[in-house]
C-alpha cells in the first residue's frame, strides 16, 4: 500500500472493530485500515471472557468506567438487537456468606444508587426463592444485567465497518513504527512477506501488547502490562439449570478482580471463574505457559516486584487454589455447596491486560498515551466489552481534537 491511509486501528478486539468502525461512520470519505495479528478478530481478551454485558454495579461515580458502562449498556443492547444478536436478560445476584461481606454488600449497594443501577435488596429468605441452590446471608439483585457472545457482536462491527468502506488487514502483526512530521509508518509481517501500512494518525488498541507498541515510538510512559490468567472451569451439561441467575461474590473492594462466579454462558452453559493468577506468558490460554522474553520483561520492571509484594498473601492464595482444585471449589462451595471436584471441567483461560505503574499501582480506570500522530488506549479494564461503542465514541472524539489541535500548531 503505497498511499497514505488517514487512519489505521491496530488490534482485532471489540474495542478495536469498535473505534475504527465508528472513525469511518464519522469520515465516510477517508480510509480507515484496521490491522490485526491474528487470522480472525477477538481471539484475546475480548473471546476470553464471560460475556456478560455489565450493569455498572462497582465502579466509582462520575469515573470514565461507570459513565461508559451505563452508556455501554444501551449501545450493545441497541446493536444486538439491531443485527438479531441473541441476548438472555438473565440478571445477577451478588451475595454476602457472611458479616463482613454483609458490610460490603450495604457499600455496594449504595454505590448502586449513587450510580443510578436499579437494583434490588434480597434478604435470606428470599435469596433462597431466587435461587433455591445458593446459600448467603443476602444479596443485591441487578435485573438488568444481561450475557451475549461478544465474539459475535464484534464480528457484526467488523461486517460493518467493511460495508462502510473500511479495509481490515489479518494475520498482519505490527513489528515496528516510525513516526515523521507527516506520517507514521507501520511495519507489519503478513505471512512471510514484509508490508509497510502509512497513516496520517494511528489508534493502538493492543491490549496485551499496549506497552510494546507505546515503546516502538518511543513515548515515555512510567506502566507496563503485566498479565493475570483468568482460569475457568465449565460445569457439566446435567447442571446447566444450578442457577437462574449470574452468581458472584461480594468483590474486595481493594482487588481489581470480581471473584470467582458462576455465569450462565448464551450457550446455555454454566461456567465457574475467573480466578486471576500471575501469567508467565503474554498470550498463554493453554495449561503450562511461560515465554522467556514475557517473563523478563516483567522481571525488569520495578512495579512487577512491587504489586507481587503489595499483593503477595493474594498471590499466593491465587496460585494454590489455581494449582489444587479443591481450594478453588472452596470459592464457590461458600455460596454453591452442591458443586463438587468432578463437576469442574476444563475450560479455556482468559488473559487480563493489567497496566501496572512503576510504584506498583494497579490501574484501575482507562489509561491513554500519546504522540503527535498517535493515540494508545494502554489499559482498557472490565468493563470494555461492555463499554466498547461508548469507549470508541470517546477515543474518535480524543482522536479529532488531537487532530484540530494539530492543525492549528
Amino acid at each position: 500500500m503505497s498511499s497514505i491511509n488517514d487512519y489505521v486501528v491496530i488490534g482485532g478486539g471489540i474495542v478495536g472493530v469498535s473505534t475504527a468502525w465508528q472513525l469511518q461512520q464519522r469520515n465516510p470519505d477517508k480510509r480507515v485500515v484496521l490491522v490485526e495479528k491474528e487470522d480472525a478478530f477477538s481471539l484475546h481478551q475480548t473471546g476470553h471472557n464471560s460475556g456478560v454485558i455489565h450493569a455498572g454495579v462497582y465502579y466509582a461515580p462520575g469515573s470514565l468506567k461507570a459513565d461508559f458502562c451505563k452508556a455501554g449498556v444501551e449501545k450493545t443492547l441497541e446493536f444486538c438487537q439491531q443485527h438479531d444478536i441473541p441476548v438472555d436478560n438473565c440478571g445477577k445476584l451478588l451475595v454476602a456468606t457472611n458479616a463482613l461481606e454483609l458490610d460490603r454488600m450495604q457499600a455496594l449497594y449504595q454505590r448502586c444508587h449513587d450510580n443510578k443501577i436499579d437494583v434490588k435488596l434480597l434478604n435470606e429468605e428470599e435469596l433462597k426463592i431466587a435461587e433455591p441452590n445458593i446459600v448467603g446471608l443476602g444479596a443485591i439483585l441487578v435485573e438488568s444485567t444481561c450475557i451475549v457472545n461478544y465474539r459475535q457482536v464484534t464480528e457484526k462491527m467488523a461486517e460493518d465497518f467493511c460495508a462502510l468502506g473500511g479495509e481490515v488487514l489479518l494475520s498482519t502483526e505490527v513489528v515496528g513504527l516510525q513516526e515523521y512530521n507527516d506520517r507514521i509508518d507501520i511495519n507489519c509481517k503478513k505471512q512471510d512477506e514484509s508490508i509497510t501500512v502509512s497513516c496520517e494518525f494511528l489508534i493502538s488498541c493492543s491490549g496485551l501488547m499496549a506497552d510494546r507498541l507505546t515503546k516502538m515510538l518511543n513515548i515515555k510512559t512510567d506502566f507496563q502490562i503485566i498479565p493475570y490468567r483468568g482460569e475457568y472451569y465449565q460445569l457439566p451439561s446435567s447442571m446447566n439449570h444450578i442457577v437462574n441467575h449470574l452468581i458472584y461474590p461480594i468483590p474486595d473492594p481493594e482487588l481489581p478482580f470480581l471473584g470467582v462466579h458462576l455465569t450462565r454462558m448464551i450457550d446455555g452453559s454454566v461456567t465457574v471463574g475467573p480466578n486471576a493468577v500471575q501469567g508467565w506468558k503474554r498470550e498463554g490460554y493453554g495449561r503450562v505457559n511461560f515465554s522467556v522474553k514475557d517473563v523478563w520483561q516483567m522481571v525488569k520492571f520495578p512495579g512487577f516486584w512491587r504489586v507481587s509484594k503489595n499483593n503477595l498473601k493474594t498471590g499466593l492464595v491465587e496460585t494454590k487454589n489455581s494449582l489444587w482444585k479443591r481450594g478453588y471449589l472452596k470459592l464457590v462451595n461458600k455460596y454453591c455447596p452442591q458443586i463438587k471436584v468432578s463437576d469442574l471441567k476444563r475450560y479455556p483461560a482468559g488473559i487480563r491486560a493489567q497496566a501496572v505503574l512503576k510504584d506498583g499501582t494497579l490501574v484501575h480506570d482507562f489509561l491513554f498515551s500519546e504522540s503527535n500522530r498517535s493515540l494508545h488506549v494502554c489499559n482498557a479494564p472490565s468493563p470494555a466489552a461492555t463499554s466498547a461503542i461508548p469507549i470508541g465514541n470517546y477515543i474518535c472524539n480524543k482522536v479529532a481534537d488531537k487532530q484540530l489541535a494539530n492543525a492549528h500548531h
